[in-house]
């Protein structure tokens, strides 16, 4: 498991971001994204639980009751290059600037290893993460994925078949 703790980030008042895994609400955050990501619909407890064992996550909390409001997950190797993914925010906290704060702690937290690049997919937020600094990939023809799931199992007698676009090509 990859452990991250230290000093709180910057949040919204009323709110703590926190890199402590063991401050994550596992179940929540299995829930979250199980039942709400479009990216992650489905995906089981037991994936859930090893992406987050080989991950950097940050949490974001409500102060006064420390339950969690959000979840961002990053894989990085912390030297050359980093995935940020699983970016949520609970619905009921919402429109309270807790994914760009999360987004923004993620940057933070890593900026001082040198990191070339951080890299996400998102299919709706372009605008909250260009506030931050990203950029759409300007070069997208260098950059490829190697999609190694299915969505269904080949027909009898097909001579082949086309992997399905995964909507979860990172990590």
């Amino acid at each position: 498991m990859i452990t991250a703790s230290g000093p709180e980030l910057p949040a919204p008042d009323g709110y703590e971001i926190s890199t402590d895994p063991a401050r994550l609400d596992r179940d929540l955050v299995h829930h979250w994204l199980a039942t709400d990501a479009y990216w992650a619909l489905g995906r089981s407890r037991e994936r859930q639980d090893r992406a987050i064992d080989g991950s950097l996550n940050f949490g974001v909390y409500e102060t006064a009751s420390g339950r969690q409001a959000g979840y961002a997950r990053v894989v990085t190797d912390h030297t050359t290059f980093a995935w940020l993914c699983d970016v949520y925010v609970d619905r009921a906290a919402r429109g309270k600037g807790l994914g760009a704060a999360l987004a923004t702690a993620v940057r933070d937290h890593l900026a001082p290893g040198g990191l070339r690049r951080i890299m996400l997919a998102t299919q709706d937020a372009h605008g909250m993460y260009e506030r931050i600094g990203f950029r759409r990939i300007t070069d997208p023809e260098k950059w490829m994925a190697l999609a190694l799931t299915e969505t269904a199992a080949p027909a009898a007698g097909a001579e082949h078949h086309t992997p399905a676009v995964d909507t979860e090509l990172a990590p």
